[in-house]
């Protein structure tokens, strides 16, 4: 009787999440990004969306549930700079510089730009092992509405 019943509550475990890559590092941070001004709202999260699917090449439904993994991941899993040393070491530098504009596309998706995103966002420049010069072209062609490539084009 007792083996059912913790088999019961053993069934309703969460799975366990992956282990982040690259990938799953930028999203998690696209989710911080949004998250660090204690607001999600619905802009950020569509915007985070649409950038899944456009970065990675996935239809709405794979991009959201990649979305719900990595908001998990950024809840659960290590710090900031542990996420940015994942791209940093994995991805080039104009992936980097892609990905610097994917996260100034989240802030900037709710139209309000607040301290605690931007100091995020500068931070992140620097882990990213990127320049405030890049931080600036990515902020301006963020702003600027210019279409992030797929991160790892077909070929």
């Amino acid at each position: 009787m007792f083996a059912r019943l913790l088999s019961r509550f053993r069934a309703g475990e969460p799975a366990a999440l992956p282990q982040p890559d690259a990938d799953l590092a930028l999203g998690a941070l696209l989710v911080r990004v949004a998250k660090s001004d204690h607001s999600y709202r619905v802009e950020e999260i569509q915007r985070i969306d649409r950038l899944i699917a456009r970065l990675f090449e996935l239809n709405p439904v794979q991009a959201a549930k990649m979305r719900a993994t990595c908001e998990k991941l950024e809840k659960q899993a290590p710090g900031t700079g542990s996420f940015a040393g994942l791209i940093r070491d994995n991805v080039d530098h104009a992936h980097r510089l892609d990905a610097l504009q994917a996260l100034h596309e989240v802030m900037i998706a709710d139209g309000i730009a607040v301290e605690e995103e931007l100091s995020l966002i500068h931070a992140l420049t620097e882990a990213l092992g990127l320049t405030p010069e890049d931080e600036a072209i990515a902020r301006q062609r963020a702003e600027e509405g210019h279409v992030l490539p797929p991160a790892h084009p077909k070929g």
